[in-house]
């Protein structure tokens, strides 16, 4: 295999003054899932979409978005030398549970690589060698898509995913909810400017984070279909696993669905379960 060094990439920065509403800005505009923090000229931590879902789901303040500095969000950043390999970059992924590496050279941090950068090297380099059944993981989390707002991002929360399949009662897959829908509610942009809390028809009420958890307000009235996105992107178990991979990068997803040969949602492949297969191949 080659070396990290040859498919790293420069990172994106933002800056350590940033505020969690400049973050999620970035993140859905550029549709990435982290940035590494600029202290300075320096790059120490990292702050990622999960780490950053998972924190808003959970903080109990009565903060606005914009008073909420990165420095209580992001991580310390892990990084190996330019010159490791591709297989052995894959490996410290999946020990130590992360999605990125930073690339350094003596001190200096030269790129990042991330779980997109080896799915797309897996791509390039591995087509025709494995199929998707090989490496797909046979759980997912799903939910009714009409259960209330509230139980599903629960259950992300105690899961620590960040994304649910929603299917309806006929047992048919409907759509899927990601963090990313919920940051865009949270910000009021796009398709949700005017999302309100309809347990008072009378007098609307701007959607505010902490809704999405309320068992009375807008977690409680919302239902996950209203915020879901209702397509699903999957590939069949028999499929080419380089071309699955491409199909998670052209779509800029970080998973999709694996269905049976009766067409039935029975896994999904992930950029990790591309990390794992590149970790222990041959």
């Amino acid at each position: 295999m080659s070396i990290v060094q040859s498919i790293m990439n420069k990172p994106i920065t933002i800056s350590k003054e940033s505020t969690v509403s400049d973050v999620i800005r970035e993140l859905r505009n550029k549709k990435i899932s982290r940035l590494l923090v600029l202290d300075g000229k320096t790059c120490n931590s990292i702050i990622t979409e999960k780490d950053l879902g998972l924190f808003l789901l959970t903080d109990n303040t009565e903060r606005k978005l914009e008073q909420i500095s990165i420095s209580e969000i992001m991580k310390p950043l892990c990084s190996i030398n330019a010159s490791t390999s591709i297989k052995e970059c894959a490996q410290n992924l999946i020990e130590n549970s992360i999605g990125s590496l930073a690339i350094h050279s003596n001190s200096t941090i030269d790129g990042l690589i991330t779980k997109t950068d080896l799915t797309k090297y897996f791509a390039e380099n591995y087509s025709g060698k494995k199929i998707v059944g090989e490496y797909a993981t046979w759980y997912y989390a799903w939910a009714y898509s009409d259960t209330p707002l509230y139980k599903v991002v629960r259950k992300m929360i105690n899961e620590k995913i960040s994304r649910i399949i929603l299917r309806n009662h006929n047992e048919v897959p409907e759509g899927i909810l990601a963090f990313r829908d919920l940051f865009g509610v949270a910000l009021g942009e796009g398709n949700y400017e005017t999302v309100v809390d309809s347990s008072n028809p009378v007098i609307p009420v701007i959607f505010t984070r902490k809704g999405f958890l309320s068992e009375t307000g807008f977690g409680a009235t919302t239902t996950a279909e209203q915020i879901m996105t209702s397509k699903i992107i999957a590939v069949n178990y028999d499929d080419d696993l380089a071309q699955a991979c491409k199909v998670l990068i052209g779509n800029k997803i970080n998973a999709v669905a694996v269905l049976s040969r009766t067409g039935n949602i029975i896994g999904i492949l992930s950029k990790t379960d591309i990390t794992r297969a590149l970790a222990f191949l041959n």
